[in-house]
């Protein structure tokens, strides 16, 4: 199907964070966008709000009539959805052109300049940073991102003037692999999806065959400490950051009164003084690799300056809802055990001296039973850890995989219990928390407002 030819798009599985930005994007252009989710959220009522046509029974019957033409209708899902899915079922036998999002993501690398950030953690942040860094410089940017910018209030940035455009490249189900990036981040490659990937090494082979995809000319952007080994195209450059060494680093980092300050040490130019606009320490390192890449394409120190300082975060990534000295409350969707360990280290080096409370929802029933251990090293960081049942997503339970798996293995000294999510309301209602997180990428988060309000009532 020619770009010219299309004039409806409709998405199979509309509400997920990657798939609303393609939509936007298409709804942008001026096209009839549609599509089934599978349950309403505050991001598929923005999207309803913005024109898209979205309904949550799975039947046909519900397919809007200019989404009936395989000749002028695109159909884009996301792997997440089930094969037999009734809808995706009759676009397929009815000669529908069906892409996954990945695949439409890949055809604007071919077409822009695709600046991809990949990595098992980190990610999101990253590419979100590196994005208001550029749109924000002489530079600019359009950019495609896997969570919602505080800055911008959506996951989807517009430029009529630039050909850069920045991705978050998802290693689900290898879907990076349609990416062509011009310059490309890899934050980290510690092994998850084992249920697409099966072993550590299947994984790693995975990110290997995704360097070989940057074009010619283009750049690596490599985390030091990764065991994975690049394989690059000849006149693709490989830089390495982290915090403290590699071309692109850290020095001079201070973290007090609130704030964080640091010197950004780069092969290209050197810029002292950035301060970070959301002063966390995990996002010295992000913000190392974000800087790294716009400075690459061109932004200037005080561009680089201007953007860390202003950037505000990305919705439930180290997220504050409540920050005071009586009480302080955040979400984080952090899933995977590094990312579990690093918000924890985070956190306890913002609040040393306070008791620290997750409430912990696992996601998936393959990812608990594959890392509960290293769930529950980096929970035991913590003084209190509240399990919730495991958010199941697209799997069928397990048998023996529960959240006590993690939580009988939880360090001596941890405070510890298990709880329904459905009490998760009365038990914050009944207890006086000092620092709160809600973690996990499930849907514990649909209680954070609530939870919110509990919280400075009191």
């Amino acid at each position: 199907m020619e770009p010219k030819d299309i004039k409806a798009v409709y998405f199979v599985g509309a509400g997920g964070i990657g798939m609303s930005a393609i939509a936007r994007y298409f709804m942008h252009r001026g096209l009839v966008v549609a599509g089934y989710d599978k349950t309403p959220s505050d991001l598929t009522r923005h999207l309803e709000k913005e024109g898209m046509l979205i309904h949550y029974e799975e039947n046909i019957n519900e397919i809007p009539h200019a989404c009936r033409d395989p000749k002028s209708c695109l159909i884009i899902y996301t792997p997440a959805i089930p094969a037999e899915h009734k809808e995706l079922v009759y676009f397929r036998e009815n000669g529908f052109e069906i892409e996954k999002r990945a695949q439409v993501l890949g055809t604007l690398t071919r077409t822009h300049k695709g600046l991809c950030v990949a990595g098992t953690h980190g990610k999101t942040t990253t590419s979100t940073m590196c994005a208001h860094i550029m749109h924000q410089s002489h530079v600019d940017c359009n950019a495609f991102l896997g969570g919602i910018s505080k800055n911008y209030g959506t996951n989807y940035i517009l430029s009529d003037k630039s050909d850069y455009v920045v991705i978050e490249a998802d290693e689900f189900d290898r879907s990076f692999h349609w990416l062509r990036p011009w310059m490309s981040i890899i934050t980290s490659t510690d092994p998850d999806h084992l249920d697409i990937y099966g072993t550590k090494e299947a994984y790693l082979e995975s990110f290997r065959h995704y360097t070989e995809l940057i074009q010619p000319g283009g750049s690596l952007i490599l985390h030091k400490n990764l065991e994975m080994r690049a394989h690059v195209q000849e006149s693709v450059k490989i830089y390495e950051y982290s915090l403290n060494e590699g071309d692109f680093h850290a020095e001079n980092i201070k973290i007090e009164n609130g704030e964080i300050t640091f010197d950004f040490i780069s092969p290209i130019e050197n810029v002292p003084n950035i301060m970070l606009g959301q002063p966390v320490p995990i996002n010295i390192e992000n913000g190392v690799a974000a800087m790294a890449m716009a400075q690459l394409n061109g932004c200037n120190a005080e561009e680089l300056r201007y953007g860390m300082r202003t950037y505000e975060g990305v919705d439930r990534r180290f997220d504050f809802k409540i920050k005071n000295n009586k009480h302080v409350f955040l979400s984080d969707y952090a899933h995977h055990p590094k990312e579990i360990y690093q918000s924890a280290k985070s956190i306890r080096e913002l609040y040393e001296d306070r008791k620290i409370t997750a409430i912990f929802q696992p996601h998936l029933y393959t990812r608990t039973r594959d890392f509960y251990k290293e769930f529950a090293d980096a929970l035991s960081q913590l003084d209190e850890v509240i399990l919730c049942d495991i958010y199941p997503a697209r799997e069928k339970p397990i048998p023996g995989v529960t959240s006590k798996l993690i939580y009988d293995n939880l360090k001596a000294g941890v405070e510890k219990s298990m709880v329904k999510k459905d009490d998760i309301l009365d038990l914050v209602k009944n207890r006086d928390f000092d620092v709160l997180m809600v973690l996990g990428a499930g849907d514990l988060d649909n209680y954070v407002p609530q939870i919110t309000k509990i919280i400075e009532d009191k």
